[in-house]
C-alpha cells in the first residue's frame, strides 16, 4: 500500500461527499427556480426539519459551520454582549476572531469543566458576574458544544441543567451541532430531546461532516429571532441566490435516513478503532470518548512512524504524545485495521 493510499483520521472533514448527496445536487440544477431560498425544494427542507424535531421552527442555510456558529450567536447576542463557552469550544479555538467580527464585538469567557463540558456551578458564577454593570460586558448567551471538542457528548440532563439555568439567567442557549447527528447516535433519544424540549434556543445543525458537501442550518427554535436572522445571513454574503443547491444537498441528506445512518456507522468505525488501540503496548486512551472522536497518548517513536509511513492524525496541539483520530461516514472497517495493524508493526 502505498502512503498517499493510507487511512487518513484526521477529521471528519477529509472525506467527500455521500454519492446521495452529489446525485441531489445533479437532479436539483436541471431547470430553473426560484432564487434566494424562495423555491419549493428549501420549503421543503424547512418542512423536514420541523417533521425531525417535532415543532415550529425557523431554518436558514448556508456554507460553512463557522458561518452557521457565528450567525446564530450574531442574531443572540449584541455587541456589547459576552457569550459564555467552553475553553476548548470550536468557537474559541478554530474560528479566529470569526464570532467577534460577526456580533460586532461581543466576547467570548470560558466556563472550565471537564471532558469538554460546561460546568454548572461555574457557569451560574458567570451569568451572574458584574450583571447590569454598564463597565463589562454582559453574559447573554450560551453556547455548548455537541459533540464536544475532546469526544465527549452532552447527557440529556447536562444540557437540560444548562438550558434550566439559561432560562433563569434569560439568556438564550446555542448548541453547536456540527457532529449534531453522531451525538443524536451515540445517546439514543430524539432531536427534540436533545435541543427545545431540553432549553436550546438555536442550533447549528451541522451536515458537512457527516456527509454533506457544503451545507449546514441555522435552526431557531424560538422564531422571534427568524426575521434577524434572515438579515444577518443577507448582510454577510451567506444568502446564496441558486439556494436549491444548498437545499438539495440537506433535501437528500435528511431524506431516507441518511444522516443517521452515517452518524451511526462513523461511531461504530470509531468503537472498533478505539477498542484495537485499546490493546496495544504503550497505548493509552485519554478523555472520554463517546462518539467519533478518540485521542489517545501513543509513544515518542510510535507516532514518528506511523507518520513516516503515511498514516494520517492529527498531534502537537494537546499534550506531548496525544494524538487525535477522527472517523467518518466514509471510514472502512478496512481502514481501521489497516491503521490498527500498521500501529502493531510500528510497536515491534
Amino acid at each position: 500500500m502505498s502512503s498517499s493510499l493510507r487511512p487518513a483520521f484526521h477529521s471528519d472533514n477529509v472525506a467527500g461527499a455521500s454519492m446521495e448527496v452529489l446525485n441531489a445536487i445533479v437532479e436539483s440544477s436541471a431547470g430553473s427556480a426560484v432564487p434566494y431560498g424562495n423555491d419549493p425544494l428549501t420549503e421543503r427542507v424547512e418542512q423536514q426539519l420541523a417533521e425531525i424535531f417535532e415543532c415550529e421552527l425557523s431554518a436558514f442555510l448556508v456554507p460553512t459551520g463557522t458561518a452557521a456558529n457565528c450567525l446564530a450567536l450574531s442574531t443572540l447576542t449584541p455587541p456589547w454582549g459576552a457569550i459564555l463557552c467552553h475553553p476548548e469550544s470550536h468557537i474559541n479555538n478554530d474560528e479566529n476572531t470569526a464570532p467577534e467580527f460577526f456580533t460586532g464585538g461581543a466576547r467570548l469567557i470560558e466556563v472550565s469543566g471537564d471532558n469538554g463540558k460546561l460546568n454548572p456551578s461555574r457557569l451560574v458564577e458567570q451569568l451572574s458576574h458584574k450583571k447590569g454593570d454598564v463597565h463589562s460586558a454582559q453574559p447573554l448567551a450560551v453556547s455548548i458544544t455537541q459533540v464536544t471538542e475532546t469526544g465527549s457528548v452532552y447527557r440529556l440532563e447536562e444540557i437540560q441543567t444548562i438550558g434550566a439555568l439559561c432560562k433563569e439567567a434569560q439568556v438564550p442557549l446555542h448548541m453547536d451541532g456540527a457532529r449534531f447527528a453522531n451525538a443524536l447516535a451515540a445517546l439514543g433519544c430524539t432531536p427534540a430531546e436533545m435541543t427545545w424540549k431540553a432549553g436550546v434556543t438555536a442550533l447549528s445543525f451541522g451536515a458537512t461532516k457527516n456527509g454533506v458537501l457544503g451545507a449546514e442550518a441555522v435552526i431557531m427554535f424560538d422564531k422571534k429571532y427568524a426575521q434577524e436572522m434572515g438579515f444577518r445571513r443577507k448582510r454577510s454574503g451567506h444568502l446564496f441566490s441558486k439556494m436549491r443547491l444548498l437545499s438539495a444537498q440537506m433535501n437528500a441528506y435528511l431524506s431516507n435516513g441518511l444522516w443517521m445512518r452515517n452518524a451511526t456507522h462513523a461511531n461504530a468505525m470509531a468503537a472498533r478503532l478505539a477498542k484495537g488501540l485499546s490493546g496495544l503496548p504503550g497505548v493509552e486512551a485519554v478523555g472520554r470518548s463517546d462518539a467519533n472522536i478518540l485521542f489517545f497518548r501513543f509513544p515518542r517513536t510510535l507516532i514518528q512512524n506511523l507518520q513516516s509511513e503515511g498514516y494520517g492524525f492529527y498531534t502537537g496541539r494537546w499534550e506531548p504524545g496525544v494524538v487525535r483520530m477522527v472517523t467518518s461516514f466514509a471510514t472502512t472497517e478496512a481502514d481501521v485495521d489497516a491503521f490498527i495493524e500498521g500501529a502493531s508493526k510500528a510497536l515491534r
